[in-house]
């Protein structure tokens, strides 16, 4: 039996048993760096195949699979394991079981996919060359990101991999297709916050305040200059989604709080803009007589697909499933932590199509409906196992 055709088998014959992992990590979701449970489950799911897991940063999971002469290369897989802050509205047997708690962007579809890897990846220890270093991430959804933590706590050392593999659901993207992008594919990710400060009153008497609602409008719009004219060749977005002005129609408050995000794919321009924001919303608000607290925090930093990893991996995916089943990605301006492991060592984030449009499954991501075609689970173990055998075997 050749190599494809025992990853495709062990797939379909494990299929059910990942589908059931999924639901129950779907039914059972725990909030970014509260992931005891999940963090529990993995580890005896593990232990389950006969691999012997270790906890990382309290609530990450982490476990080798040694093939035939272990040390010579290393190659890490990671999955996301935390949910987000979504009440679930569709009504399906494993809707979660926790209220305004939901995986809504697929990391169980990701926990899950990578758990079935592992149990394939631990019966074809004879095929490969090398170790392959499972990373089981929490906190992806929120700063400083987990995978900065992991870092910290050492998970690229002892041992070290030359390459990390991941992956992310793309409900656009119909099941049992997948997406590759080489080189810059998602954007940094930082978190803007504004307090504009005036002088409350009566909205009838303007001689008598200062509205921080007009300042705060006049800085909104100013600031969007710092990426329409500032260097239209880098990609950047700068939103706004949060803006709290506790007043009335006829009173006008004393400060206006703002919350936004800043993304872009360039470093440099990145500082730069920074600068360049609070320069310009002090500045706006001193010159109608108001003042402006403005705070950034920065993020995880753009995501960049290493060239000739991608590229081999990419010819893996055609050999596993046919090139009319590999799509070319576009520049995503989303964010993903796995981003600081690319800026460590090279890396390969690509993306497993779950929708089903004939089914009406097509809900985004981070949204109270959001689900899958559970077939995508069996494409999906089978995918990461075949990269990762080819990776250790081909080099």
């Amino acid at each position: 039996m050749d190599l494809k055709t025992r990853v495709q088998n062990y797939a379909r014959e494990f299929a059910a048993d990942i589908q059931q992992d999924r639901q129950h990590i779907h039914a059972n979701p725990e909030l970014s760096f509260e992931e005891f449970e999940t963090c529990e489950y993995i580890f005896q799911r593990l232990e389950s195949f006969g691999i012997q897991p270790e906890i990382i940063g309290k609530t990450g999971v982490t476990a080798l699979i040694k093939g035939k002469n272990p040390e010579s290369r290393i190659l890490a897989l990671r999955a996301d394991t935390d949910a987000l802050p979504i009440l679930e509205a569709s009504d399906v047997p494993y809707k979660s079981k926790k209220e305004g708690v939901m995986h809504a962007c697929g990391h169980d579809v990701h926990t899950a996919s990578l758990l079935g890897t592992a149990r394939i990846l631990s019966q074809m220890t004879d095929e490969f060359e090398g170790t392959i270093k499972l990373i089981f991430q929490p906190g992806e959804e929120r700063l400083p990101g987990g995978a900065s933590i992991l870092i910290k706590e050492g998970i690229l050392e002892n041992p070290k991999p030359q390459s990390i593999i991941g992956q992310h659901v793309l409900p656009q993207l119909e099941v049992g297709k997948f997406g590759f992008r080489s080189g810059m594919y998602m954007a940094s990710t930082d978190e803007i916050y504004l307090t504009v400060k005036g002088k409350g009153g009566h909205g009838a008497m303007p001689e008598t305040f200062i509205d921080p609602v007009l300042i705060t409008s006049h800085i909104i719009v100013a600031l969007q200059q710092v990426i329409s004219r500032a260097n239209p060749r880098i990609p950047a977005v700068l939103s706004f989604g949060k803006v709290i002005a506790e007043g009335a129609t006829n009173v006008i408050p004393e400060k206006v709080i703002v919350h936004g995000t800043f993304r872009t794919m360039n470093e440099e321009f990145r500082k730069e803009s920074h600068r360049k924001m609070k320069k310009i919303a002090e500045g706006v608000a001193e010159s109608m007589d108001g003042s402006c607290d403005i705070e950034i925090r920065w993020g995880y930093p753009f995501l960049e697909n290493e060239p000739e990893l991608t590229a081999r991996v990419r010819e893996y995916a055609v050999e596993y499933i046919g090139e009319e089943n590999i799509v070319d990605l576009d520049l995503w301006m989303a964010g993903e932590d796995f981003a600081f492991y690319s800026h460590h060592l090279p890396a390969c984030f690509y993306r497993l199509g779950v929708g089903n449009q004939a089914k009406g499954i097509n809900s985004g991501v981070h949204t109270p409906t959001f689900d899958i075609d559970e077939k995508a689970l069996e494409h999906s173990a089978g995918m990461m196992t075949w990269l990762a055998l080819k990776e250790l075997t081909e080099k």
